[in-house]
Order: C-alpha cells, then structure tokens, then sequence
C-alpha cells in the first residue's frame, strides 16, 4: 500500500470511506481477495485525500481503477 502517513482523514471522511470501501467489497463475487481490498483501500484513500467526499463516486472510482489499472 502507498505510503498515507502524512495524511489525516475527519472521522466523518472515516466513515465515507469505510462505506465505500465495504459497498466496494459488497459488488465483487467471493471471495474477495485481500490483494482486491487493498487496491480498492487504496484508491478510497488517495481520492479523500484529493478532496471527494461522496461515497458513491469512492465506490465508482475504485472500482473503476480496480478493473483497468496495473496489478501491483
């Protein structure tokens, strides 16, 4: 996982990107892989970190990023 350290979230922000995360998690066919979950972790985190607070597009991007960026 990237390096998140110098970063804060709101306990608010906290709680979108844990529902985007787990509604992320919710879409995809079991068993969802740990490696899947922290792709999906991670592109929650680093678009909060950008600014977006809407829970739906967490979910939309991650995803999105999930099913055309590189495998790491």
């Amino acid at each position: 996982m990237k390096d998140f350290s110098d970063t804060s979230f709101s306990p608010e922000a906290i709680q979108l990107m844990s529902q985007a995360l787990q509604d992320s998690v919710d879409t995809l066919p079991e068993p969802v892989s740990s490696h899947v979950i922290h792709r999906l972790a991670e592109t929650i985190l680093r678009v909060t970190r950008d600014g977006e607070r809407d829970p739906k597009v967490l979910q939309r991007l991650a995803l999105l990023e999930l099913q055309i960026g590189p495998e790491s």
